[in-house]
């Protein structure tokens, strides 16, 4: 792989392939790798450079990446940093400070090694903040999803999706035998038909509450309304939500008023903390179930007890002072506004995500990408499958910690480089679809 911010293509078209090009595999042999996926990353090697960049110092507004050995300063706009606390000193004291009560770890699953007084802890700060009973910590808010799908999920159940929900709940539900449904995006009138089409059957609807994507949130109340209607509980994931979004930092669906409708509420630390691990809050009956059912919990071991414990002073922090959410929304706010300026599609991006939405020009993505790294932006693209291939983008992340003059300089080096060429391409200010 090239260590190059800006290095030209050299031996073959980068945007002529992508991911979904090489999903079904060798033709005979599952443990092998097709010879053509291999080619395809040497060729397209300063295409994936600019991705899975090396970190030369912490994660902050203003960072740095390892290029060639050399740290090279860029104007991070990537990390998903959301209140700019991964490097706030009061949880990384109280991480030293468990590293040296408590050690390493439990050395094993938590129904067989146990946890600490520091789990519990985060556990009913957690569920406190969600206006839940009872909550269950997982290794990574991936395993939460899988682990209650596989838990509650059979043959024979139907589980009805946003068509935009994260792949974390499709193949928890692949891998717990349901049948997988999707409605349209945010759409009552799609879920109200798809439950019709399955009255009978044992169905869950799950959502997210703020797309990762698309920077939308959901309308939790009238899907609510129609899942009601049904005797149907909604699932929330609020990994993008939880601690940003809500007065208390209870997400989207603290801040639509929605705590006692929503069923089951699953938030991640990995975004607006900055930390790892998920969670899952509900009534103290589920939450129960889910700890001998939920094999992501039972059979992984605990989260380290100093990653809880900063956990529970970054918890504590967002939930008794607002201001880093306030300034988030105002960033957002700005970033968005400004962009639009320029004639750049943003899509329904409402929130501290903001796509710059490419249609399906993937040359001009890499390419703007590339120029945009080597002017110290650090930003990455966003290619098929995970996004439309019609739809390719750069997905700008906007933090509390950005200044507005971080945010002036971002915009300023988007506009240099992105506006002309989609211009030239016919797609400036593109109809959202």
């Amino acid at each position: 792989m090239s260590e190059s911010l800006g290095c030209d293509p050299k031996t073959s078209d980068p945007t002529t392939m992508s991911l979904g090009d090489f999903y079904m595999g060798h033709d005979s042999d599952p443990l092998a790798v097709m010879p053509e996926f291999t080619r395809w990353r040497s060729d397209a090697r300063d295409y994936h450079a600019l991705m899975e960049r090396r970190l030369a110092t912490m994660v902050g507004t203003r960072t740095e990446l390892a290029v060639g050995g050399t740290p090279h300063k860029v104007l991070n706009v990537a990390s998903l940093d959301y209140l700019g606390l991964a490097s706030h000193p009061e949880v990384i004291a109280a991480q030293q400070e468990a590293l040296a009560q408590w050690g390493n770890g439990s050395a094993g699953v938590p129904l067989m090694s146990g946890m600490t007084s520091v789990h519990a802890q985060l556990q009913d700060e957690l569920s406190a903040m969600t206006g839940k009973q009872d909550t269950l910590l997982f290794t990574s808010g991936f395993a939460a999803a899988i682990g209650l799908c596989i838990a509650l999920l059979h043959r024979g159940d139907v589980a009805i999706l946003d068509e935009k929900a994260h792949m974390s709940w499709m193949d928890g539900v692949r891998l717990s035998g349901a049948k997988l449904v999707t409605f349209s995006h945010n759409d009552p009138a799609s879920l109200n038909e798809v439950l019709t089409r399955f009255n009978g059957s044992r169905r869950c609807v799950i959502i997210d509450g703020l797309y990762s994507m698309d920077g939308d949130f959901a309308p939790l109340t009238t899907l609510l309304d129609v899942a009601d209607k049904h005797g149907v509980g909604i699932v929330v994931d609020e990994a993008h939500s939880v601690f940003a979004d809500g007065e208390g930092g209870g997400g989207t669906t603290e801040r639509q008023g929605e705590q006692q409708r929503v069923r089951v509420f699953m938030g991640t630390f990995s975004k607006a903390l900055s930390m790892v691990g998920g969670f899952i809050s509900a009534d103290k009956a589920l939450i129960d179930y889910l700890r001998y059912y939920s094999h992501p919990y039972v059979f992984s071991g605990a989260l380290p007890p100093a990653t809880v414990a900063g956990i529970l002073k970054a918890v504590q922090l967002i939930r008794k002072d607002s201001v880093r959410r306030k300034k988030l929304i105002e960033n957002a706010s700005y970033m968005r506004q400004s962009l639009q300026r320029l004639g750049l599609d943003i899509g329904y991006s409402e929130s501290w995500i903001i796509p710059i939405i490419f249609a399906n020009r993937r040359d001009i993505l890499f390419e703007s990408v590339r120029q945009l790294m080597a002017l110290g932006l650090y930003v990455a693209p966003v290619d098929y499958p995970a996004v439309p291939e019609d739809r390719v983008r750069i997905r700008i992340a906007v933090t509390a910690a950005h200044t507005r003059e971080d945010l002036d300089e971002a915009i300023l080096h988007i506009k240099n480089v992105v506006v002309e060429p989609m211009r030239a391409a016919g797609i400036l200010g593109a109809t959202r679809l």
